[in-house]
């Protein structure tokens, strides 16, 4: 057996991969002369299963082509919108825009992923074993082109070899020496000797509830057990898995929680960063009077300026105007003689999120090479980072790594890809 604190030793010892996506939506404001203008709000930061890297650099030369061959069948299109964002002032532009940029995703992102790889290497003796990536991803994986972009991507620049595997199949298929800590992929004729190891683990599964049918006694989790106690390189790693929790943004949006972060000096840098965060208010024990004072908001008519989010990723999950109401409703009481709210236990799952209303713009979208209509659209710009560090806090690596855009009608709520709600885009910078 293995006793308690060995059982987490070589998970410790292990460096992180983040693969990570800051999502944010242009938020309308008014100035002092009641003039609309429009701030940059970050609505999520996702860190593990960040999607669509791979889709978004060929729709961007996609769009890239059309609007630079019929530059001028689409001209009077692209300047209407925008006139949505820039306002009824906007002078029509020369020409000289710079169009649809080139997304370098699927450039930057196998960097970060070799550079783990090389750091793996380095730090552990080449054994008799092939080393590998292994992506983990979900049974029945619809979403596989994107992911396969990224392991051609692997091979073609870096030589890396990739093996996709659900969690369901790796509990067999995974073995853990629990003397070293090294991960392999067991050979189809248990030949020790055409076993890989693996260096670094990118999960594409294990994020949701429903990758692990039979709870904490099921395979699944027994299987990422077994992956989180190795020495591989994990991406994300369970501190970066948990860093993008709702909860933790919310928490990082309180005031004097960003100072911690930064040197003396840095207020200018904080304030730049705080003034990105959208409303983010606590439904739970540590709700403060501030959190408090936006839940009455939002049940006494202010239901529309907000989101109720759960700990979950994927689209589908969120809930808005009269279903935010129902279910803020059931979970709370209030105290008939002094009015104070009560929170049920299961309302600190949620966090209550100003919502934001970006500019409506003109669109044509498709879905499944059909249109599926013309129409006023709001759009979401996802962010790609890397970073690769070592188990001791020491960066080896963070760069900036591409971009995403989603585009939906106006009149939809929701806003994942994968989920049928959304389209991707691409944006175009005047």
């Amino acid at each position: 057996g293995v006793n308690g604190e060995e059982w987490g030793k070589f998970a410790r010892e292990a460096d992180c991969l983040g693969v990570q996506r800051s999502d944010y939506m242009l938020n309308s404001k008014k100035d002092e002369q009641d003039k609309i203008y429009y701030e940059l709000k970050q609505v999520e930061l996702n860190t593990i299963a960040s999607s669509f890297a791979g889709l978004s650099v060929n729709v961007a030369g996609l769009h890239r082509h059309l609007t630079q061959r019929f530059k001028n069948e689409v001209a009077d299109f692209i300047e209407s919108n925008k006139r949505a964002v820039m306002g009824q002032d906007y002078v029509r532009s020369d020409g000289k825009d710079k169009g649809v940029p080139i997304n370098p995703a699927l450039t930057c992102i196998p960097q970060a992923m070799n550079v783990a790889y090389d750091q793996y290497q380095s730090r552990f003796e080449k054994s008799n074993s092939d080393r590998v990536i292994l992506f983990v991803v979900q049974e029945g994986e619809t979403n596989t082109v994107d992911q396969r972009f990224l392991e051609f991507n692997l091979w073609e620049r870096h030589n890396i070899p990739v093996v996709r595997m659900s969690l369901t199949a790796a509990h067999t298929r995974l073995e853990l020496d629990e003397s070293t800590g090294t991960l392999y992929i067991k050979s189809n004729d248990g030949n020790e000797d055409k076993r890989q190891e693996v260096s670094v683990v990118y999960f594409r599964a294990g994020y949701s509830p429903a990758d692990y049918p039979d709870g904490d006694d099921g395979i699944e989790w027994l299987s990422r057990e077994k992956i989180e106690r190795s020495r591989a390189t994990k991406c994300p790693c369970l501190g970066y898995h948990l860093a993008g929790t709702k909860k933790v943004q919310q928490e990082l949006a309180r005031p004097g929680t960003l100072e911690r972060f930064f040197g003396e000096g840095r207020e200018a840098d904080v304030e730049s960063l705080r003034g990105a965060f959208a409303g983010l208010y606590s439904l739970g024990s540590d709700a403060t009077p501030g959190d408090i004072d936006a839940l009455r908001d939002a049940l006494s008519g202010g239901e529309g300026r907000y989101v109720l989010k759960p700990q979950r990723e994927g689209g589908g999950y969120n809930f808005y105007g009269d279903n935010l109401v129902k279910k803020v409703r059931e979970n709370v009481m209030e105290d008939p003689s002094t009015k104070e709210l009560k929170l049920g236990s299961e309302l600190a799952e949620f966090i209550l999120m100003e919502r934001l209303f970006p500019p409506q713009q003109k669109s044509i979208l498709l879905r499944a090479g059909l249109i599926e209509g013309i129409g006023e659209t709001i759009s979401e710009l996802g962010c790609f980072g890397t970073i690769v560090s070592t188990n001791d806090g020491n960066v080896l690596h963070n760069e900036y790594a591409g971009f995403l855009l989603r585009t939906k009608f106006s009149g939809v709520d929701e806003g994942g890809v994968a989920s049928g709600f959304a389209t991707l885009s691409s944006p175009s910078l005047c």
